[in-house]
């Protein structure tokens, strides 16, 4: 066995040292390290309060604030050397606290286990986590919004299919990224009620003798509340599966706008133009200008996937309380955290700089008889019931295939043999400008409605910001 020193916080129970690569394999430090700051939180709350009710003495308490702020100091200098025989942050900064102050730092732990430490570390974490995305997101939807009032009455293609369905404008289409991303910022808000629940005080599963003040540790430590059940605050991981769970959601929507991105630049789209800082080249062809950073968010969609499989997979079969595979638990959530951060980052940087190419969107708006329903709708205006007047539209149409001509280049005669109603006003409703000004409904892609749209969407963030938003 390995002469590598007994984790002292429960090594009273053993008798040989542990195997070094079971100390190795069993180990967090490694990457709960960079719980540090809630883990120091967390502690000056609890050393507050067990003072406050009187188990731990005031000079005590004094001391060991005095020392987690010092050791704070260390980690954030580099000076800490973490020891993997002490397995994880907990008992690297305690063993630090005892090392500065002496037997003070063994009464820290006194009324918690590293069970209810660890959970309340993580939602402390996590909590940072979800307003530091939540502020990203209030930028890219900002900048989204600002784009879309400015290119309200750019006429593009709408597809379904990826076929040319319906001419819309650039502002409708940015606007329906805008309300992708709203319902994913209310998803976060929500998950952050129940991220925001306190389990100190839980102890390792079933609470504490000492007459511990859960609410007043929870009001330092900034939580909605404790938790109501001892077994499952220890155990319970559904805040870190909702989070995933959300931020999946949202990496499945920039996935879809990467996508439009990457074929929005390319020659055969050519509606946009990438800014050059955002996009590479190519080491062999020197015509090329990749977007790189679209297609590297598009396929960081597949981590955040994975991780949220892996906790709910990790979940799936535990009896409660605490087991040790909770220390899973961990880097997928950590990694969701920067890979969601990042993409946000890129993204809030990047779309507000999109230069659209408003010509080559109007024309590709003119091919793929983007206006036949229009001349259905005309057509019903003029009494024709819609069923009989598709079947009129999809003869036109055939025409236009077999001689390579959109409707609105069709004479008026041509266009009679289809129905005798049709006459010289027609070619208002077959104009762009005349299509996208017809939809003019609540949520329509109308220029004055995309305008209307763009300022509610721009009145929400104010308000999010008015009332100080999480």
């Amino acid at each position: 066995m390995s002469d590598a020193p007994t984790n002292q916080s429960w090594g009273g129970r053993f008798t040989e040292s542990t195997d070094a690569f079971v100390a190795a394999f069993t180990a967090s430090v490694g990457f709960d390290q960079r719980l540090y700051r809630q883990d120091i939180a967390g502690s000056i709350a609890h050393a507050r309060m067990l003072a406050r009710v009187g188990v731990l003495s005031e000079d005590d308490c004094a001391a060991i604030i005095a020392g987690l702020e010092a050791i704070r100091g260390e980690i954030e200098r580099g000076e800490l050397v973490w020891s993997v025989a002490l397995e994880d942050v907990h008992m690297n900064i305690e063993a630090r606290l005892t090392e500065r102050i002496g037997d003070a730092g063994k009464r820290l732990h006194t009324g918690r286990s590293r069970n209810d430490q660890v959970a309340t570390d993580l939602r402390l974490y996590l909590r940072d986590a979800i307003d530091a995305i939540l502020a990203g997101l209030r930028s890219l939807l900002g900048g989204l919004a600002e784009l879309a009032a400015r290119e309200a009455g750019t006429i593009m293609p709408g597809f379904t299919h990826l076929q040319v369905a319906q001419p819309v404008t650039f502002g409708h289409h940015l606007l329906a990224w805008f309300e992708m991303l709203k319902r994913d910022y209310e998803r976060l808000v929500d998950c952050r009620k129940r991220v925001n629940i306190m389990p100190l005080g839980a102890a390792a599963l079933a609470g504490t003798p000492y007459p511990l003040d859960r609410p007043y540790t929870a009001q330092l430590l900034g939580f909605a509340a404790p938790s109501a059940n001892s077994l499952d605050a220890v155990s319970d991981r559904d805040f870190a599966i909702e989070f995933t769970a959300a931020a999946a959601i949202l990496m499945t929507h920039f996935s879809r706008i990467a996508e439009e991105l990457v074929l929005w630049s390319s020659a055969q789209f050519a509606f946009i133009d990438l800014p050059d800082r955002f996009c590479t080249g190519s080491s062999i062809m020197p015509q090329k200008k990749n977007p790189d950073v679209p297609e590297l968010v598009r396929g960081k969609t597949g981590r955040v996937n994975g991780h949220l499989v892996a906790l709910l997979t990790l979940m799936k079969s535990q009896p409660l309380a605490y087991n040790k595979d909770n220390q899973e638990d961990k880097e997928p959530l950590f990694d969701t955290v920067d890979t969601v951060i990042g993409c946000l980052r890129a993204f809030s940087d990047m779309i507000p700089a999109i230069q659209p190419r408003r010509e080559q969107m109007r024309q590709a708006a003119r091919r793929g008889f983007a206006t036949a329903t229009d001349l259905a709708d005309y057509l019903v205006r003029k009494g024709v019931p819609f069923r009989d007047a598709h079947e009129v539209v999809g003869k036109a149409v055939r025409l236009g295939v077999e001689t390579g001509r959109d409707l609105a280049e069709m004479a008026l005669s041509e266009l009679q043999q289809f129905s005798p109603l049709i006459q010289d006003d027609v070619f208002a409703a077959l104009a762009l400008e005349g299509s996208v000004a017809a939809r003019d409904v609540l949520g329509g892609t109308a220029p004055r409605r995309v305008q209307d749209a763009a300022a509610a969407a721009q009145g929400w963030l104010a308000d999010l910001t008015g009332a100080a938003a999480p």
